[in-house]
């Protein structure tokens, strides 16, 4: 497939539906997503001044009420804004004073807008006694573990225990970056928006434009089983690691430390989890185009709302088109590009009040032209690029369906169950670097890598709530299983066909020989079936005690096309975890928790047996700060995590053993607060001490390569008030320290700061908006591990225009 053409015709598709969904009915409907809560209760609204629609619709989400209104109602009509504390029916009455509208109540508990009848003296009956007032009042709800962050402070997370729990109860390090923090960083993928969380390393291979996502955590790295989405667990395969369009996220989170009582076969550092955009009628709908640095341009869409007048039935349109040049650049000039479509349609079926079916689909097509590795000589970069322009194309498409069920039993049970099926295919054109250059030459390789993956995942679970008088109970008892099948072939050219480069005179786009005879050809077959208890314990509303356990088995096997010989191997693991919290009145919640992970391994030792799997276990104890109904979260943790059978090297029998070590130890602090109306504030700071503690190799007591001790930010948000209101500006510092690029810290690679920032313009329904990734161009290297070169991102810009309805 040729992406390039019909890119221009997917965007011109994509603002085509936007602009005929705002026509559907119920276009404008905002809707609760679920139950309200205790009738009459207050909460805090900060809505500024300006149109009428996305005000209401900001209090909609806020309060979680069932509004509905026509664009035609609202059209022309500003309000005065909110600002304090009140009931959802009394801020839906002050945000429509003066506008000549009102809120009427419905039977089922919704409101329709309706215009206000005319001011005039409150009647009486014949005895002269005034006719009572007539009050509705509604519910405020909170907030979701899977749906949108209200600012840029949440309070609920799903990651750490698999059930929506507040923050300040998960006995372990979450950090959550909603939707408006995305938009206002104008971050392009989960690498950029990560850049600003503690004890995570991101980019640590510099640019990479195939979509690949680097990133240690803990100083471990969590590339390869560390990725969630909407709570199911995705594999990889030789090329393929499932990518993830930003644009289509609510919310990402990250869990650091073990995560395998919930999730399986994880890394010891910690897992990611990507929350997809879901049906809600209180959804922001929009179109937006883009452009940018390396000729960037992009056009996407979010539509969505109720298909049905009670809004039982919703849906949900996610797409974005992309094309773009990127950092990339061969010495005669071309520069690699990128290429990409996305869309994203999801639809919620909510039959009664019990019953709660979300299907989400997924398709994505991405191409990378050019993508290629920095030639070193005499460990000095050369500037040049090992591969071709005309040859490199990383071209993968991949495909997600799957449905997340929830139905409430009765008042104390209730069941859930998570389905995905995901594919992927990988076609890589690729030329391989053959040795360090002789001279001025670098022998290379022509080749090409055919890789399939597919992966079907499901998990279900009971949850039940129960308890009386000072002790209640949370508990969820599951299975999850998981079943991949890889197929991987992968072609050389004839050696020494393939034309060197020369590094003194070097010449690109010349013709590249076939990539014909097979090296390898090999099929993976992994099946996991997990079976986990958990009961997180309440005494008192004030001590949380949080107990899980998980048994796993997982069986891979191994067929080599080639010769005819297969290999299976079976790997069995316990995974615990506990911990203890204390909720004190003022929304201090300090705690103490252990947690265990384990990882599988492919590897056998020179006897012939199978490796057993890498353990990880933590301790970690820290503090959580977050006031009733604040906009403020602090955290600081102290966390002591060790992973063992970790392969390591003896010189005296020439052999390698899985007696190694690793130990990290560190502080994480973290704050995101709404410090006044309209500046949110967000930092944190990583000081990580992470060393070999046992090793048959000269590497003991070293740091392993590309982990910094020290990791930095600081950054706000601030929409301006006054004759400026409508501007907002952001700006950000992001520091990372120095790295090790040898096993035996020989050499290192600087530390380097850089600066972020942001400007912002809302006018009515349009947004503008400018976005700057290392505002002063500043050169740095991201890594050289392993005597290789990876530079870090240049400057770069995205100019958008956001169009909402």
């Amino acid at each position: 497939m040729k992406p390039r053409p019909l890119a221009h015709a997917v965007s011109s598709a994509l603002c085509g539906l936007a602009l005929c969904a705002a026509t559907l009915p119920g276009a404008a409907l905002a809707q609760a997503a679920t139950a309200p809560a205790a009738q009459g209760e207050r909460q805090r609204f900060s809505i500024g001044a300006g149109p009428l629609a996305p005000a209401l619709r900001s209090l909609a989400s806020a309060a979680n009420l069932l509004l509905s209104f026509t664009p035609t109602q609202t059209e022309g009509r500003s309000t005065q804004g909110i600002e304090g504390a009140y009931t959802p029916q009394a801020a839906l009455a002050a945000l429509l004073a003066g506008t000549g509208l009102q809120a009427v109540a419905l039977d089922n508990g919704a409101y329709v807008l309706r215009a206000a009848p005319p001011a005039r003296p409150a009647a009486a009956d014949e005895a002269g006694a005034v006719l009572p007032t007539v009050t509705v009042t509604a519910a405020s709800e909170r907030e979701h573990a899977d749906g949108p962050v209200n600012g840029f402070v949440a309070r609920r997370s799903a990651t750490g225990t698999k059930t929506d729990t507040p923050l300040i109860e998960v006995p372990q390090s979450v950090s959550v970056i909603g939707r408006e923090e995305l938009d206002a960083r104008g971050a392009q993928s989960v690498m950029e928006a990560l850049r600003y969380v503690p004890g995570v390393l991101v980019d640590s291979y510099g640019v990479e434009t195939r979509g690949t996502e680097w990133a240690l955590m803990r100083g471990f790295d969590s590339n390869a089983t560390s990725t969630l989405v909407d709570g199911l667990r995705l594999t990889q395969s030789n090329w393929i690691a499932f990518q993830t369009e930003t644009y289509g996220l609510e919310r990402i989170e990250v869990l650091r430390g073990p995560a395998s009582v919930s999730y399986g076969q994880v890394e010891a550092g910690g897992t990611i989890h990507r929350i997809s955009k879901r049906p809600d009628a209180n959804a922001p709908r929009e179109v937006a185009v883009q452009t940018g640095s390396y000729g960037r341009k992009q056009v996407s869409a979010d539509v969505g709302g109720a298909l049905n007048d009670d809004g039982s039935l919703q849906y949900r349109l996610v797409g974005l088109a992309l094309d773009s040049d990127n950092q990339l650049r061969f010495a005669n000039g071309p520069r690699a590009n990128n290429e990409r479509l996305y869309v994203a349609p999801s639809l919620t079926w909510k039959p009664n009040a019990d019953t709660t079916l979300t299907v989400l689909a997924e398709s994505l097509s991405n191409v990378s032209k050019g993508f290629s590795i920095y030639v070193v000589r005499n460990n000095q970069n050369t500037g040049l690029l090992r591969g071709d322009p005309d040859h490199l194309r990383y071209d993968q498409d991949q495909q997600k369906i799957g449905y997340q069920l929830e139905h409430r039993l009765n008042d104390t049970w209730t069941l859930r169950q998570n389905v995905r099926l995901a594919h992927s295919t990988v076609e890589n054109h690729f030329i391989n670097q053959l040795g360090a250059p002789v001279g001025n030459l670098l022998a290379r390789s022509a080749r090409y890598g055919d890789d399939r993956l597919r992966q079907n995942a499901v998990d279900t679970n009971l949850q039940a709530r129960f308890g009386q008088g000072r002790v209640t109970h949370t508990v969820l008892a599951g299975v999850d299983w998981s079943d991949a099948h890889s197929d991987y072939r992968e072609f050389h050219a004839a050696p020494g066909s393939t034309p060197p480069l020369n590094l003194d005179a070097p010449v690109y786009g010349v013709a590249m020989p076939p990539a014909d005879q097979l090296m390898i050809s090999r099929t993976i077959d992994s099946r996991l079936l997990g079976l986990y208890l958990q009961d997180q314990i309440k005494f008192d509303q004030r001590w949380v005690f949080t107990l899980g356990g998980r048994s796993d088995e997982v069986t891979t096997r191994t067929f080599n096309r080639r010769n005819n010989l297969a290999d299976r191997q079976r790997d069995r693991a316990f995974s615990g975890r506990a911990g203890l919290t204390y909720l004190a009145p003022n929304g201090l919640a300090p705690y103490l928790s252990y947690a265990e992970s384990f990882v599988p391994q492919s590897l056998k030792t020179s006897a012939g047996a199978p490796y057993k799997p890498t353990r990880g276990q933590q301790w970690e104890v820290g503090v959580k700060y977050q006031p009733e109904k604040s906009e403020h979260l602090f955290t600081a943790a102290l966390f002591d995590l060790t992973k063992s059978n970790v392969e390591t090297y003896d010189p005296a029998t020439d052999d390698y053993l899985q007696t190694g070590q690793i130990r990290s130890r560190g502080l994480e602090l973290e704050a995101k607060a709404r410090l006044a109306r309209g500046l949110d504030l967000y930092a944190a700071y990583t000081y990580n001490d992470v060393k070999v503690s046992r090793s048959l190799g000269a590497d003991l007591g070293k740091t392993p390569i590309q982990v910094p001790r020290q990791l930095a930010s600081v950054g706000f948000d601030y929409a301006l008030a006054g004759a400026l209101q409508g501007f907002s500006v952001g700006a950000g510092v992001r520091h990372v320290g120095r790295r090790y690029d040898d096993a035996l810290n020989t050499r290192s690679t600087d530390p380097f700061t850089l600066v972020d920032a942001a400007l912002r313009y809302d006018h009515g329904r349009w947004r503008y908006a400018l976005n700057v990734a290392n505002l002063f161009d500043k050169t740095y290297v991201a890594s050289r591990a392993y005597g290789g070169y990876y530079p870090g991102s240049e400057r770069s810009f995205t100019l958008s225009a956001r169009y909402r309805f």
